[in-house]
């Protein structure tokens, strides 16, 4: 089942989806997925359904399957398809590391079986359904995204998936704009994941947070009967025992339950954190934690969530590092994106460099959460801030003067300036929330090398010496 008519391959079915019935995508005129049933066809689907007869096909054409609503169509094959499947179905969310979380969660379970797991950001109303409705028949395991932005998203989410485990990463300031009771508010939305658990499902929850309390006792309220906690608190089950941070890797030591590990993964403290949330789900489910483990040392972050790509702009042997993290932002997620930059060394003649957008919705304490990064962008060593939006220009007032790059109003000015600012060694973090189009700059990071390659080039060309066209007397 495909909504997305460019990524629909030859067999798949296409359903219609309407802007109308999904509140995030009211207000776009390319939203309405009538417009490329026709498209959708031509590459191969085998079938669409939709709500009414596009143009350019006949009423009477075999492919189409008309519903009265494609929004609710979604929903309902997201739960037939939820129910056919018996294997264990691992529901998570949280304010930061969701997806990292599902990532690694995805990593682990691929070792003992075919395991299925959310798309990109297919986390909500849309992508959960959607997630369902995609479980291969041969899955073993399933892994399934849930995020929220406002109390009440998450009911549906959960009564739809039914975990069997159900895992909340942390509760963090995020989107505290949509929350009157601030952190409590949003311990108590992503507290709703329990509503849906399976009977005789476990939650699992980070004990380390300062909502721990109140999202146990509202697991406790949901009649969740088998609770489990990770983090570094001498009474969590999943307990990280010592974290090496270094360029090459993090060496992890943990106790899961009565079982000691030790193992690599390729990514900071908050990727251990989240490691110990995966390997308490593998123990719960009965494999092996060790080999699990070992597993975790292919774990590579995603496209805008702390991938690390290195750009030849003239010299390759001293790259530029881009830390790509443009997908998200929250305060606890901008820490943590600082210290894996602390930890990389820049090459000969670099500096350490950030390209920051707003952290949206988080209320009337925006600007001071803001102006705040400074402390850990100093504890970071970061030579260089660029920002861009209303609420950057806080941290850009506060920063001391020569570590201020420049601020601008939107990404797209950042873009026009940031690529000529770096020079061969730089490491550049580029993070901001999703709103806030950080992945314009890291577009025009990425395009760099080519840049200067053709200019190069052209310099070359420029610099030959002409032919002397004069006639000899």
């Amino acid at each position: 089942l495909r909504f997305d008519s460019r990524t629909l391959q030859p067999g798949d079915v296409f359903i219609a989806l309407k802007s109308a019935d999904y509140p995030r995508l009211r207000g776009r005129a390319d939203a309405d997925g009538h417009n490329y049933v026709l498209a959708a066809l031509a590459k191969g689907a085998v079938g669409a359904i939709v709500e009414r007869i596009p143009d350019g096909i006949s009423a009477d054409d075999p492919r189409l399957v008309v519903m009265p609503s494609t929004y609710q169509a979604l929903i309902d094959i997201g739960t037939v398809a939820r129910n056919r499947f018996n294997g264990p179905v691992i529901g998570i969310t949280g304010s930061v590391g969701k997806t990292s979380t599902r990532e690694m969660m995805a990593c682990a379970f691929s070792a003992f079986g075919a395991t299925h797991a959310s798309e990109e950001n297919y986390n909500n109303i849309q992508g959960v359904p959607y997630t369902l409705a995609n479980i291969p028949l041969n899955a073993d395991y399933a892994i399934i995204e849930m995020g929220m932005d406002c109390p009440g998203e998450l009911t549906p989410l959960t009564h739809m998936t039914r975990p069997t485990i159900a895992v909340i990463t942390t509760v963090a300031p995020a989107h505290m704009a949509n929350f009157e009771n601030g952190l409590d508010g949003i311990a108590d939305a992503k507290s709703e994941i329990f509503l849906g658990l399976a009977p005789g499902g476990t939650a699992i929850i980070n004990r380390d947070m300062s909502t721990f309390a109140r999202v146990f006792g509202n697991a406790r309220t949901a009649g969740v009967a088998h609770i489990h906690t990770f983090g570094e608190h001498a009474d969590a089950d999943a307990r990280l025992i010592q974290c090496v941070e270094a360029r090459n890797g993090t060496q992890v030591t943990a106790k899961i339950m009565d079982e000691t590990v030790s193992f690599n993964i390729p990514a900071g403290k908050h990727q251990a954190m989240n490691a110990m949330s995966v390997l308490l789900a593998v123990k719960i489910s009965g494999l092996s934690v060790a080999r699990a483990a070992k597993t975790l040392g292919a774990f590579t972050a995603i496209e805008g969530r702390g991938r690390e790509e290195p750009l030849n702009i003239g010299d390759p042997n001293n790259p530029v590092i881009l830390i790509d993290e443009s997908y998200n932002a929250s305060p606890a997620a901008m820490n943590a994106a600082f210290r894996v930059v602390a930890l990389i060394d820049p090459g000969r003649g670099g500096r350490r460099i950030a390209v920051l957008g707003d952290m949206l919705e988080l209320g009337p304490q925006g600007p001071k959460l803001h102006a705040d990064l400074a402390l850990p962008i100093r504890a970071a060593n970061i030579d260089l801030v660029y920002t861009c939006g209303p609420l950057m220009k806080h941290l850009h007032d506060t920063l001391p003067a020569n570590t201020r790059g420049a601020h601008r109003d939107t990404s797209s000015e950042l873009a026009q300036i940031v690529p000529d600012v770096l020079v061969p060694g730089d490491v550049v973090v580029v993070k901001g929330s999703k709103s806030s189009r950080m992945d314009i700059v890291v577009e025009a990071l990425r395009a760099l090398p080519a840049r200067k390659a053709s200019a190069a080039h052209h310099t070359h060309l420029t610099d030959q010496p002409k032919e002397d066209t004069r006639h000899v007397l």
